[in-house]
């Protein structure tokens, strides 16, 4: 059974629509150690929403892990991983942060409780739910 994700990403640095472009692209860069933890964790056909940070503050995708964690080749140092990552589609309508926020049944989900860490774990019931809201099948 797959596992579901959120990993964040700044779109004026990379985002959706690069993504998009790219078909399949190597989530590099984390260095934080929850966050590669969370990346070693992650399975073939996990699926992941694609969160743009910064600017916008919005899931605006859907991507799945086609390549485990493995050496990510932009570290100088350190045993960081990255892993490769597919466009599987967009969401029909964002979901923005403060419409997360605002649905009480969202109060636990990690992007509100553990702000600053950009990839992270989402339980069943919280994808299913931002799916619905987007008007999206899960």
């Amino acid at each position: 059974m797959p596992a579901y994700w959120l990993v964040k990403s700044e779109p004026d640095a990379f985002s959706w629509d690069q993504q998009v472009a790219n078909r399949v692209e190597p989530w590099t860069g984390v260095r934080n150690h929850a966050a590669k933890n969370n990346l070693k964790a992650m399975q073939r056909g996990d699926q992941a929403f694609f969160y743009h940070s910064n600017i916008g503050k919005q899931i605006v995708g859907i991507v799945e892990v086609v390549r485990e964690a493995y050496p990510d080749p932009t570290a100088e140092s350190g045993d960081w991983v990255c892993v490769d990552m597919k466009a599987v589609r967009p969401l029909q309508r964002p979901i923005s942060l403060a419409e997360i926020k605002a649905d009480p049944q969202l109060a636990d989900l990690p992007l509100i409780r553990q702000s600053r860490l950009s990839v992270m774990p989402i339980a069943k019931p919280y994808w299913e739910k931002i799916c619905r809201m987007s008007q999206q099948r899960s």
